[in-house]
């Protein structure tokens, strides 16, 4: 189905920063957009959280804890600072610059500033220690203050982790908030995944809102696919790693899932059971041979039987043609 806006009753407008509509519209929660929208409404007007909290439907709570989200995530500025009281006035400058990336770029540090007296998070700081440096740093409380919002109250193993992430690996505030989104957004935040997630994004370098979101993608589209994998080849538990890489090597190749479906289906043809390593040999096979449509395989294969009409009618040549119609069609080498 496709939808058009209606742009002939509209009113007055307002802009909403491209990096919202690429970043967070699968990663915010409804409160959040709820929160920014009325603050992009309200662009240059004070507004008071009891204020934000009766025209959104939120608690006045929510409303302070997403205007921090949106702050720690670089997407407003605040105009002056944000006290804890419910009716606080809040200036919002919208980062609405039509090159959004530079932006961040520009307002972030240079370098991370080590935290005093934090050890590697593999030690375990204690609630006194931790309470510690959230004194000594104003990004920690924050960091705290938005995971709370993301995932809950946080234990200990988190906070270190929080720490760990932001101190050791340098990770920059926004990409630790985009990581957390992202982990409860699949219901994983469990310590141990956070920080696989963590280090492997330090080590390649991923330490920008663009680069986060790039790899946020990739992988939602990586779990789409296997999902369409399952449902087509009717799998009900979850592919075995082995299976994994070989649907990771189908993506990776171009092969799009029609294509796919068809080997799966020649495959049960020929041996009557799902084999992903016949079906494998299948769609390379048939890439060699620069097939990479269903129709592509379709019209080989009709040309094929369109050939085999003017050929001799003997029993060797008809056993010749079954063998050449796997091996140029089925493409499976024995």
């Amino acid at each position: 189905m496709e939808y058009k806006v209606n742009c002939g009753i509209w009113g007055a407008m307002f802009g909403v920063p491209i990096i919202v509509a690429d970043n967070f519209l699968k990663l915010a929660s409804g409160d959040q957009i709820k929160v920014l929208l009325y603050l992009l409404r309200c662009s240059g007007k004070i507004c008071t959280s009891e204020e934000i909290s009766t025209n959104t439907g939120v608690t006045v709570q929510a409303a302070e804890d997403a205007v921090l989200f949106w702050q720690q995530a670089n997407v407003i500025t605040p105009q002056g600072t944000i006290s804890q009281a419910a009716a606080n006035p809040i200036m919002i400058q919208p980062n609405t610059n039509e090159v959004p990336d530079a932006q961040i770029e520009s307002s972030a540090q240079p370098f991370q500033q080590p935290i005093a007296n934090a050890p590697d998070h593999k030690a375990n700081l204690s609630g006194g220690e931790i309470a510690e440096i959230m004194k000594e740093s104003q990004d920690i409380r924050d960091l705290f203050k938005v995971a709370e919002t993301i995932i809950g109250t946080l234990k200990n193993s988190q906070m270190n982790s929080i720490i760990w992430m932001y101190d050791h690996l340098g990770l920059k505030k926004e990409v630790i908030i985009i990581l957390l989104t992202y982990c409860a957004s699949i219901e994983k935040t469990n310590t141990a995944y956070v920080e696989k997630i963590a280090s492997a994004w330090a080590e390649n370098d991923i330490n920008t809102m663009e680069a986060a979101q790039d790899e946020i993608q990739k992988r939602n589209a990586a779990k789409d696919y296997i999902l369409s994998i399952m449902k087509k080849f009717e799998m009900n538990r979850r592919p075995t790693a082995k299976q994994a890489e070989f649907i990771e090597q189908w993506k990776n190749a171009g092969f799009n899932l029609e294509l796919v479906h068809y080997a799966y289906e020649k495959t049960i043809e020929q041996i009557n059971k799902l084999s992903f390593d016949y079906i494998n040999k299948i769609l390379l096979s048939w890439r060699d041979s620069g097939f990479m449509t269903v129709q592509d395989v379709k019209n080989a294969e009709s040309d094929f039987r369109k050939n085999k009409k003017t050929a001799p009618s003997k029993n060797d040549a008809k056993d010749a043609d079954v063998e050449e119609y796997e091996s140029i069609i089925n493409q499976f080498l024995y």
